[in-house]
């Protein structure tokens, strides 16, 4: 037994300091996480949650919501932590954009919750920035939602961006990758001058995740309803995702993409670069365009390994879900 003088002292002989250095090399190297969403929309992000929730090397700070109907998504998002028996701060946020009106009124599925659920605080853009200033350097911040919370803690605190270790996000669309929608993605056409403000930001590292990559890894109803039994959490979002598959054939990962990568970035290829987002009202408002710049601090992924990606997605779960 090694004794507390001894590790004070620094009286270890080399075969307890081997043993003790690869007892330390083997122990999961946690990464700060705060997850904003809008959660109850898509059902892509409770997929991500499940996943963070489940990964061991992921220290989940806390969840922020965002959008339409954001306290009834932060009871979602409490629910799957409950079930995971995580305690994660959980707080509602802004609910509508900063000049546009809102396209996201609500969210579908809060039919399925059933009460229980430890209620959300309020106060999102607060914790959000208190909680970075705890943890100066330290925290990825993973924004997966239109960008109207994040926006505003920018704004609320000009500091922010640079105490951040990452930002990474899911949202825009950067090459011409075909889908249905043109140009446009989601998250940035919802709030597109938050979406702006975002991605002008100062923050040391960026990292978009595009609609021409997530849009590359999907599953079909079946699929999903195969692989997602057998884990507590997963078997809550398929019941979760009937609300999505009543109008819709595939459940595409693009947030769940973009929480794997956190830990697997090599599972896409990145290009630097500028991103410009349209600001001019009409059909391209929140249309984000790329701009190849070597020295930039942001970066796009350009490529996605699916196979790679769903290894490791279903490895923190079930080791029966891990097969294809």
């Amino acid at each position: 037994m090694i004794t507390r003088r001894q590790l004070v002292q620094g009286v270890i002989t080399a075969p307890f300091a081997t043993s003790i250095g690869a007892s330390l090399a083997t122990l999961p190297v946690m990464k700060k996480v705060l997850l904003d969403t809008d959660i109850g929309s898509d059902i892509d992000d409770a997929v991500a949650l499940a996943y963070l929730l489940r990964k061991p090397e992921c220290h989940l700070l806390g969840i922020t919501t965002v959008t339409g109907d954001a306290y009834h998504r932060a009871r979602l998002a409490s629910a799957l932590c409950d079930a995971a028996g995580k305690k994660v701060p959980i707080h509602a946020g802004h609910e509508n954009p900063l000049v546009i009106e809102q396209r996201q009124t609500h969210a579908p599925q809060a039919e399925k919750l059933k009460g229980g659920e430890t209620p959300p605080q309020n106060d999102a853009v607060e914790f959000l920035r208190r909680t970075i200033r705890q943890h100066p350097g330290e925290v990825t911040l993973l924004a997966v939602g239109p960008f109207t919370n994040i926006a505003v803690l920018f704004q609320t605190d000009p500091d922010i961006p640079a105490l951040l270790k990452q930002l990474v996000i899911m949202g825009g669309k950067y090459s011409d990758y075909p889908t249905p929608w043109g140009p446009t993605e989601w998250n940035a056409i919802v709030d597109p001058h938050a979406t702006a403000i975002v991605l002008n930001s100062a923050a040391p590292v960026t990292m978009a995740y595009g609609l021409d990559i997530t849009w590359q890894v999907s599953m079909s109803p079946a699929e999903t309803r195969r692989r997602f039994q057998g884990d507590a959490l997963l078997e809550i979002v398929l019941d979760w995702s009937e609300v999505w598959f009543r109008d819709r054939e595939l459940l595409h990962f693009h947030d769940p993409l973009a929480a794997a990568a956190l830990f697997t970035p090599d599972i896409c290829t990145y290009d630097r670069g500028t991103i410009d987002v349209d600001l001019t009202p009409g059909d391209h408002q929140g249309v984000t365009r790329f701009h190849p710049d070597a020295v930039s601090h942001q970066q796009v992924a350009a490529t996605v390994n699916a196979d790679a990606f769903f290894n490791e997605y279903f490895s923190v779960f079930n080791s029966d879900r891990r097969a294809t």
